[in-house]
């Protein structure tokens, strides 16, 4: 006998979760053409749903062809043509490729033993589990390099065309507590603290990589002797990591001189003395061409700009759009 399970936690309507299920239960033929549906007592027994409701549930398949009421009887399934789609799929004229995929992960699931109806449990949790975690993104970072998260949370609202919460990493528990449904997303070198916080609350942890900035070494490398050298950007870190990487790779044969976003008595010293200023993040990069046009008067020649790329490396904003659904 057909089981059908409703996830009362589930954003899918209970009665749709319902449909789908008996839907499901029909083109697999294990309600074949002749069945007689349980009845909408049994089934409020079963599932716990009012039995309006599965009312309701039966009337739309019945207008869609697969079943019929017979008076005094029941509802019975209806013989089609093909069952395979014996309705029209709007999705399908989108994504024609769609069905082949579906089969064919229904197959592979088949040949290692998954029964139908496992298989459909299978898929049913993990598309709930995704519209689950991509109800709410939160972005965590240490609180002393905050400046990172904010560029984290700027690209991503950008890119997947939601909000975004920024939320520091020792916060990050407390946070968890109220509103446990969720991703957190950090980079690579956080991801095990975070994921001490959210894993154990059944939170997701999805790390990120970062830009590589092998265009801006390249620069370095290639900088004559002597080139004074202004490094500007919202992070902290990333300020911190390309003084090393700057000292590591010329020593004292560049003066190098750093800005974090907001200091505008250090940035202002940079761009009057500065021939090259480097933003290390496309937030940064306004401001100091802002503060260039203010001490125009000052500089004898305007140092030569340059600007990174994105923070977030593209494979990992492609990679979140896929765990959060989102093409």
């Amino acid at each position: 006998m057909v089981q059908f399970h409703i996830q009362p936690d589930s954003e899918i309507p209970a009665s749709t979760q319902l449909l789908n299920q008996i839907w499901y239960a029909i083109t697999s033929r294990q309600f074949p053409p002749g069945h007689r549906l349980p009845s909408t007592r049994a089934l409020a027994m079963q599932t716990g749903l009012h039995r309006n409701t599965i009312s309701k549930v039966y009337r739309h398949l019945e207008d869609d062809g697969l079943v019929e009421s017979r008076a005094g009887s029941g509802i019975y399934v209806r013989a089609q043509p093909s069952m395979r789609n014996p309705a029209p799929i709007p999705i399908l004229e989108k994504y024609p490729q769609a069905e082949k995929i579906v089969q064919n992960s229904l197959d592979e699931l088949l040949k290692i033993g998954c029964s139908l109806n496992q298989a459909r449990e299978l898929f049913q949790a993990e598309i709930d589990w995704r519209l689950r975690s991509s109800a709410r993104v939160l972005v965590t970072v240490p609180a002393d390099d905050i400046g990172a998260g904010k560029l984290m949370v700027d690209e991503l609202e950008q890119s997947l065309k939601r909000p975004v919460q920024l939320v520091p990493l020792e916060e990050l528990a407390q946070v968890l507590e109220q509103t446990p449904a969720g991703t957190v997303v950090t980079t690579r070198y956080f991801i095990a603290r975070a994921e001490a916080i959210a894993t154990p609350k059944s939170v997701r942890v999805i790390p990120i990589d970062i830009y590589d900035y092998a265009k801006e070494i390249q620069l370095l490398k290639k900088l004559p002797k002597g080139t004074n050298l202004g490094m500007v950007s919202l992070s902290s870190g990333i300020l911190r990591a390309a003084e090393v990487i700057a000292y590591s790779l010329r020593g004292d044969e560049l003066l190098v001189m750093s800005a974090q976003l907001g200091d505008n008595y250090k940035l202002s010293a940079i761009v009057k003395s500065a021939q090259v200023i480097i933003s290390f993040d496309q937030a940064s990069f306004p401001a100091i061409k802002a503060a260039v046009q203010a001490a125009r008067e000052d500089i004898i020649r305007p140092p030569q700009l340059i600007c990174s790329e994105n923070y977030i490396s593209e494979k990992s904003i492609d990679f979140l759009k896929r765990e959060l659904g989102l093409g």
